[in-house]
């Protein structure tokens, strides 16, 4: 004889982790959530703009459109498997972003809390992105050939030193005094030298963002080397293994997990390095890009910049992520982002 609960009603089958609470707690967040972006484009369009900007009716058209969406993801989020998972997790943060933007939309455009130009309303960045699309894609052209040709170079030459100091003692004897010398030093403090030795400002700002990340990748090979454990060369070389095998096959997989580690450390510095560099000599490039805006006070085309450069950083460590997870199998998920 078949039953019939509270559960079937909801669509929620009695075998299911979730109960009709959960369920109903869910829905109440993402409706949440769609609420406050639906208040974000209500104070976009019911509201005159206090200044003249071209876009707030289309941003807040695209609001509502992002509260039905957030709706009806919510209310099917049963049937969508894991979309709706990552919905449920996200419905939170998706609440706090509607209510944030809607209070910088209030005190921006809407009612001058906010002193112009230094904070901008939101419509303003979406103007930058849609008006100044072209030089900014050519300023992060310009950032990313610059900032990846730097980086490729240091953790290229800070991979083949460290594994140096760390496999031969004559190596470290000559190298790592220079590298307590050089290495703590901040790469900005080479700017004069760098500009006046190198022929070109591109040069020059390459050469500072290779420095940047060779130290850290360098020190943390070193260590990852120097921490293998003895016992896995006596078995190697009892197996007659020669020298290159051991380098290649055990010194540098066993040390790859330190390796990661400063690869991570050194694409943080280098890209600190990156913005000061195209600031100081650099023709083009989001440095520049920031530094031209700062000088007409278009504080929007900043904000603008600043949030593309956070994307690239983050979207450029993920990437470092999966590149070390493919690599190291067995400590995926040790180290998070």
């Amino acid at each position: 004889m078949s039953t019939y609960s509270l559960s079937d009603t909801f669509g929620v089958a009695a075998g299911r982790p979730h109960t009709v609470r959960a369920f109903l707690e869910n829905a109440a967040t993402g409706l949440g959530a769609s609420l406050a972006w639906l208040a974000f484009g209500l104070s976009c369009l019911l509201w005159n703009d206090l200044g003249d900007w071209s876009r707030t009716s289309s941003l807040g058209i695209g609001a509502i459109v992002v509260a039905a969406a957030i709706a009806l993801a919510t209310l099917s989020a049963d049937y969508t498997g894991s979309l709706g998972t990552a919905l449920r997790r996200r419905a939170p943060w998706l609440f706090a972003l509607g209510i944030g933007f809607s209070a910088w939309e209030l005190a921006t455009a809407k009612f001058a809390w906010l002193p112009l130009p230094f904070f901008p309303p939101p419509q303003a960045i979406l103007e930058v992105y849609t008006d100044d699309l072209p030089k900014l894609l050519d300023s992060v052209y310009a950032s990313v050939k610059l900032q990846l040709g730097g980086y490729l170079i240091g953790a290229s030459v800070g991979f083949v030193t460290g594994v140096s100091i760390g496999w031969s003692r004559s190596a470290g004897y000559w190298i790592h005094p220079l590298l307590r010398f050089v290495g703590p030093l901040p790469a900005t403090a080479w700017l004069p030298i760098a500009f006046f030795t190198f022929p070109s400002s591109w040069s020059a700002s390459t050469f500072l963002i290779a420095l940047a990340t060779g130290f850290p990748v360098t020190v943390l090979t070193w260590s990852g080397v120097a921490s293998v454990s003895s016992a896995y060369y006596d078995v190697a070389r009892t197996l007659g293994a020669r020298p290159s095998f051991l380098v290649l096959k055990v010194a540098i997989p066993a040390a790859l997990p330190h390796v990661f580690v400063g690869l991570f450390m050194g694409l943080g510095s280098s890209f600190a390095v990156l913005v000061v560099a195209e600031m100081m000599g650099v023709k083009a490039g989001l440095g520049w890009y920031l530094q031209w805006a700062q000088g007409w006070a278009a504080y929007a085309n900043m904000y603008a910049a600043l949030i593309v450069m956070s994307l690239l950083c983050s979207g450029a460590i993920t990437l470092l992520f999966g590149v070390r997870d493919r690599l190291l199998v067995w400590q995926k998920g040790v180290v998070k982002w």
